[in-house]
């Protein structure tokens, strides 16, 4: 049976631009970076977790159509082309001040909510991304 979700796809419209933010802005390490014919597989990892990668996918043949990638591509500079992340940080202040300083774009302040502390920003293509301070449940 299924033990576990190795690789996520995110639509990005450019990989470099990707790299810059995923790597040079978050944190995240480069685990492949092939070129496959005329697909790049680019793929990304927490150093911490490098078992969930995240591929920066091109809306782009082979793997959809041009007249659909066009549309994808539309969809996801409106921040609605399906594409989120939530990632959780121990320091959800401290990791904010952090990405501040990275030159990140945060729209939100970390808040209270009733599961931990999170907050909310986009990738340069839409992208939603969410991290959070998760509170331990009661009698943890």
């Amino acid at each position: 049976m299924l033990t576990s979700i190795s690789i996520t796809s995110l639509y990005v419209l450019d990989q470099d631009q990707a790299l810059d933010f995923y790597v040079g802005k978050l944190g995240f390490q480069v685990q492949t970076d092939q070129q496959f014919g005329p697909m790049r597989f680019l793929t990304v990892a927490l150093p911490g977790d490098p078992g969930h990668a995240v591929l920066l996918e091109l809306p782009a043949p082979p793997s959809i159509s041009p007249e659909i990638a066009e549309t994808v591509r539309d969809l996801v500079t409106k921040g609605a082309g399906g594409g989120h992340l939530f990632f959780t940080t121990d320091d959800a202040h401290k990791t904010h001040a952090t990405l501040k300083e990275r030159g990140v774009d945060l729209p939100e302040e970390p808040v209270v909510q009733p599961y931990g502390i999170d907050f909310g920003l986009r990738d340069p293509f839409g992208n939603s991304v969410r991290i959070a301070q998760m509170t331990p449940p009661p009698g943890a």
